[in-house]
C-alpha cells in the first residue's frame, strides 16, 4: 500500500509504500476522516498523527464519504456531486465509487 504524507504547514510531501500486512493492520475498518497513532506503521514515525484524508482501489475507483462499507458500490450522480460532471441539462449518471472504509484492495 503506497501511502502519501502531507505536512500542510511546511509543504512536505513523502510517499512510503508499506507491504508488510502487520504494520497496515492498524489502517484496516477504519473510515476516511479518523486519525491513527504513527507509532502502529514503526518506530520512524513515533509521535506523528495521521488522518485518513481519501484513497483510491487497485482499479482506480476513488473513495467517497459518506458511503460506509468497504466494498465498491455504483451511486446515481447528478449536477454538483464529486467525481462527475454533466454533460447536459438534467443529466444523471451511474457511477462506481470505493465505500469510505479501509479495506486490504485500497492501492
Amino acid at each position: 500500500m503506497k501511502i502519501n504524507l502531507a505536512c500542510p504547514s511546511t509543504g512536505l510531501q513523502k510517499i512510503i509504500e508499506i507491504d508488510d500486512e502487520k504494520r497496515l493492520q492498524s489502517f484496516y475498518e477504519r473510515r476516511m476522516a479518523q486519525e491513527i497513532d504513527g507509532s502502529a506503521l514503526g518506530e520512524e514515525f513515533e509521535g506523528f498523527i495521521f488522518r485518513i484524508s481519501g484513497g483510491n482501489d487497485k482499479q482506480g475507483f476513488p473513495m467517497r464519504q459518506g458511503v460506509l462499507t468497504n466494498t465498491r458500490v455504483r451511486l446515481l450522480c447528478k449536477k454538483g456531486h464529486k467525481a462527475y460532471r454533466p454533460r447536459r441539462a438534467g443529466e444523471r449518471k451511474r457511477k462506481s465509487v470505493r465505500g469510505c472504509i479501509v479495506g486490504q484492495d485500497i492501492s
